[in-house]
């Protein structure tokens, strides 16, 4: 698996430094309020139990399985719901959770997919945010850190559902997915 990661681009430290500040930060935006974090499955996993362990205010959650996808490496324009949350948002407020961010169509389908539950408000999380690749505006109310246009994977990020457990974010050999059609 090591062999098929040309670099590391974030590392483990620089990701606990990052949960922990954006768990910092809504920890205070939201205390005293009826916090909701919906994850996007599968690759928001990681980064939604690290922050769940680091926001020190009574919070739920729930997981939403969203895809645009499949096995590319290019989304494909059409959004697909496969599991849809279990739990009540009405009148909480809910922060989608996601690990990356590129063109912002999935995220902007969601945000408006879960307004209609009436939710208080519905705010952005995302670990990682590839701005250059944004086709769609959207707000993103708490970014980890943004990273250039490299195919990455670790921390829940995979290719073709491999390479998740990675606890970097790592650059893939361009070798390993060159022969996937987008």
């Amino acid at each position: 698996m090591f062999d098929d990661i040309k670099t590391v681009l974030v590392t483990k430290n620089e990701i606990e430094a990052m949960v922990k500040r954006l768990a910092d930060q809504i920890s205070h935006d939201y205390a005293g309020r009826q916090l909701v974090l919906i994850g996007v499955m599968k690759g928001c996993l990681i980064f939604l139990a690290d922050l769940l362990r680091n926001i020190s205010i009574p919070v739920e959650f729930g997981t939403i399985t969203a895809s645009s996808y499949g096995s590319g490496t290019v989304s494909s324009g059409q959004i697909k719901i496969i599991n849809d949350i279990d739990i009540g948002i009405e009148g909480k407020d809910v922060i989608i959770i996601e690990d990356l961010v590129d063109t912002g169509l999935t995220l902007n389908y969601l945000r408006d997919f879960l307004k209609l539950r009436r939710p208080k408000s519905v705010h952005i999380c995302v670990a990682f945010d590839k701005p250059s690749r944004r086709k769609h505006p959207l707000d993103v109310a708490y970014k980890g850190m943004d990273i250039p246009d490299e195919f990455i994977v670790g921390y829940g990020l995979d290719f073709d559902e491999k390479y998740r457990n990675l606890p970097e974010i790592c650059v893939l050999k361009e070798e390993i997915y060159s022969g996937i059609i987008d």
